[in-house]
């Protein structure tokens, strides 16, 4: 009995992997170095923003954990920017208007994130967040509209025609 491969193969990749990787890849990238900037300018390293990240799952201990920690960090970032576009990919099967109206589902959807991330992440987290800031909240959702909500929503919108 033989059997033959098939000579040709189509090419076709579904839509939903190119949406999900370049929509959290070009958020994390875009969300960090935001962080990296508006940190920096308070004298915060690089290294202390990704620890911090970490600590939402090792505690305190992770700002004694030198590259390895902030690596950790710098993972659990992409985890959750992926995961950001994920859940807006899916949602976006369902609900035609989020590719349809990508800035202002965009905006809407950064706005969402952050509440996600600061009123529901980071308390039951293991992360010790600073005390409130008017001018420090206003800069985070802020940031997540352009760098994280609209980055997605674009990326989504892209490549899903």
């Amino acid at each position: 009995m033989s059997t033959t491969a098939p000579t040709t193969i189509t090419g076709h990749v579904p839509s939903a992997f190119p949406s999900i990787f370049l929509a959290g890849l070009t958020a994390g990238l875009l969300d960090i170095t935001a962080a990296f900037l508006t940190a920096g300018v308070r004298g915060i390293k690089p290294t202390r923003i990704l620890q911090f990240i970490a600590s939402g799952v090792l505690g305190t201990k992770s700002f004694e954990g030198g590259w390895e920690t902030a690596a950790l960090g710098a993972g659990l970032h992409f985890m959750i920017a992926f995961s950001a576009a994920g859940v807006f990919y899916a949602a976006s099967r369902k609900l035609s208007f989020m590719t349809a109206r990508p800035i202002t589902t965009g905006m809407l959807y950064g706005i969402a994130v952050y509440l996600f991330m600061y009123w529901i992440v980071v308390p039951l987290s293991a992360c010790r967040p600073g005390p409130f800031s008017i001018s420090a909240t206003i800069i985070a959702v802020i940031t997540h509209i352009i760098c994280v909500g609209l980055p997605i929503s674009l990326m989504v919108r892209r490549y899903s025609r």
